[in-house]
């Protein structure tokens, strides 16, 4: 029946088939999974960010819990058919508490034979494959390195393959709207959509609801969207094959309102929060730089008021209008990427000497110079620590999932408040495209940021440089009767705030915005240990790694070994107890998606030998990576 169904795909384009294992279910059945794995893959014009998206969307309203691995490609026009092209989507949706994208493929949908090449070493055996056949011409296979055709050679006989033409009934299902044939094509990522949707159990209501909004001016597209969207949906419904549907039930979670947040959705509703909690204007400054365009793009679409948003020239005037906004007293915000970031080092500088509050946030990407744009590192950790000229001291935090960017972005603003002083936020590409489901606070539930404004003093001279009980200099506002005061880039005299070339008072004022660093440490939470709080091995991470640290730890649990977990959310400083913690462990491993930057750090504040487990190629972290580390290490204990 197999070799029937392969021949008529080849020899009858217009049919789908499916090309079940020995292991397939019969006709109609359903097989309920608690968690699935899907990847949606094709070339960078084939809308596959759109579908991923979408499909996490309908799994949310679905009632799953979700965690998504956007993967787009890293050449803005990479040719048509190239491996360079293949842009990526990963899903993981789930009846229970998940941390991760997933590691291995339960299901691949390849809009072309590139998308097949570079995904399939992630496909389970047996998973479900779903191909474009369409596009399985000459050209694009030799383009995808295939020496001959895998829907004919063999190549996929261990996966269960549905094979569509989905370009041709894409066409015939928006045949009757009047299209050109560049709105054709792109109507044919919502085919390859209502697909899935049916094979998963999936809802269209949220699907078609955003259709419905994005083309409201549109109604023509609305129209061919809609039919492309319920054309793919109904031909895998009518497959008289052995098509399984799957269906994942609905998570159980505690009583709130859920929604679906990306990374970058979450730092800028969390900067929106810190401004309603603080009073005051936001002003945020950015220059377009993938990846971190994605905040400034949020900022605008969004239309708050009390918030301006300024797209500057580049990364340097954007920090020097982010520090402007907040001389001014308003609440100044950036976000860059790695070149960016080291743009305005001078301007952190300035920013640390004038010790004035703004937040600066840093999407890391794969470098150096241009590097792979479009790929997670964690490579600016030392370039935050210490990438400035002179003694220059600042906070340092990092986000450790896509909805934590709304709490961090919150503690951002309350540091740079209290301390009056720069704060900077590590993410990454991962983390800010990823999305996870999110439960969203109360205004009751979001922390108190203390806003304290100078005020005059009849009798006394304003000290611009005095300082409060954490060493915060007083934040006045510019024109204020009484207030009047310089600041800049030269050194302070302390007190006054005059410039000042005095080689002691140059020391003091040193020691004294680091100490105020240091003095952050009170108020910050303790590094918290998930496991026994003594033993074998402690696995520390920092920033995106949360993920599948969490969940490789969680396995070995479960397998009896003696392991636990902590995660770094602040970096500088570290947090109190975080000596104590490390010294409990006869062994301590840091994953890293850098060289071991932590790993030096740590030697070094502590004197501890860590173990680093390093990765540089632009993916994150697969839980099984660092479980094997782990066994390896508690086996050679």
């Amino acid at each position: 029946m197999a070799t029937h169904e392969r021949r008529v795909a080849r020899e009858t384009p217009r049919k789908t088939a499916v090309r079940p294992t020995a292991a397939s279910k019969p006709a109609g059945a359903i097989e309920e999974r608690d968690a699935v794995v899907i990847r949606f893959a094709g070339d960078a014009g084939d809308g596959m960010q759109l579908v991923g998206t979408q499909f996490t969307m309908a799994s949310a309203a679905h009632g799953n819990l979700v965690c998504t691995l956007p993967d787009p490609p890293a050449e803005i026009r990479a040719p048509v058919g190239a491996l360079a092209g293949v842009s990526g989507f990963q899903v993981h949706f789930s009846s229970h508490a998940i941390h991760t994208p997933g590691d291995r493929l339960d299901a691949l949908l390849a809009m072309n034979p590139a998308a097949l090449k570079a995904n399939l070493p992630d496909l389970e055996p047996g998973a479900l494959l779903i191909v474009n056949t369409d596009t399985f011409l000459p050209d694009e296979l030799h383009a995808a390195g295939y020496a001959s055709n895998p829907l004919q050679d063999g190549l996929l006989d261990s996966y269960r393959l549905l094979a569509a033409p989905m370009d041709q009934l894409n066409r015939e299902a928006v045949a009757k709207v009047k299209l050109i044939a560049r709105e054709t094509g792109r109507c044919k990522s919502f085919f390859a959509l209502g697909l899935a949707l049916w094979l998963f159990d999936r809802p269209l209501d949220a699907t078609l609801r955003w259709i419905r909004d994005t083309y409201a001016k549109n109604p023509v597209m609305i129209e061919a969207t809609t039919r492309s969207l319920n054309a793919g949906y109904q031909r895998s419904a009518a497959l008289r094959t052995p098509a399984v549907q799957v269906r994942v039930a609905k998570a159980e979670s505690e009583p709130g309102r859920y929604r679906q947040v990306s990374g970058a959705e979450a730092l800028t509703l969390g900067l929106l929060a810190a401004a309603h909690r603080t009073g005051l204007p936001l002003v945020f400054a950015g220059f377009p730089l993938a990846p971190a365009s994605e905040i400034l793009h949020q900022l605008f679409e969004m239309k708050q008021p009390n918030v301006k948003v300024i797209q500057a020239e580049d990364d340097l005037a954007a920090l020097n209008l982010a520090l402007g906004a907040s001389f001014g007293g308003a609440l100044g915000v950036t976000a860059t990427t790695g070149p960016g970031f080291s743009l305005q080092s001078e301007a952190l500088g300035l920013a640390v000497m004038s010790e004035l509050p703004c937040v600066v946030i840093d999407v890391q990407r794969a470098g150096p110079s241009t590097g792979i744009p479009s790929k997670a590192e964690q490579a600016d950790l030392l370039l935050a620590l210490h990438g400035r000229h002179g003694e220059c001291p600042l906070i340092v935090l990092a986000m450790a999932t896509p909805s934590d960017g709304f709490a961090i972005a919150l503690e951002a603003a309350r540091l740079a408040i209290r301390c009056m002083t720069p704060v900077i936020v590590l993410a990454d590409a991962y983390v800010t495209g990823g999305a996870e489901t999110w439960r969203v606070p109360t205004l009751d539930e979001l922390p108190a940021i203390d806003v304290r404004h100078a005020k005059p003093s009849a009798g006394k001279t304003f000290q611009p440089y005095g300082r409060d009980e954490h060493l915060a200099r007083p934040w006045a506002i510019p024109g204020t009767p009484g207030l009047e005061h310089r600041t800049g880039g030269m050194e302070k005299e302390a007190g006054t705030g005059n410039v000042s070339y005095n080689p002691l008072n140059h020391e003091e004022m040193v020691q004294t915005r680091a100490r105020k660093i240091d003095l952050a440490v009170d108020t910050i939470p303790p590094l918290e240990v998930n496991g026994p709080p003594q033993g074998d091995l402690l696995v520390l991470g920092w920033g995106s790694t949360y993920g599948a640290i969490a969940a490789a730890v969680e396995r070995c649990q479960r397998k009896g070994m003696s392991v636990a977990a902590a995660h770094l959310r602040h970096l500088s400083p570290l947090p109190k107890n975080t000596g104590d913690v490390l010294k409990r462990y006869r062994k301590v491993l840091v994953p890293e998606l850098n060289a071991g930057q932590l790993s030096k750090v740590l030697r070094d504040a502590f004197l501890v030998d860590v173990v680093s487990l390093s990765k540089v190629q632009g993916r994150p972290f697969l839980v099984r990576e660092i479980e094997q580390k782990i066994e390896e290490l508690l086996r050679n204990a």
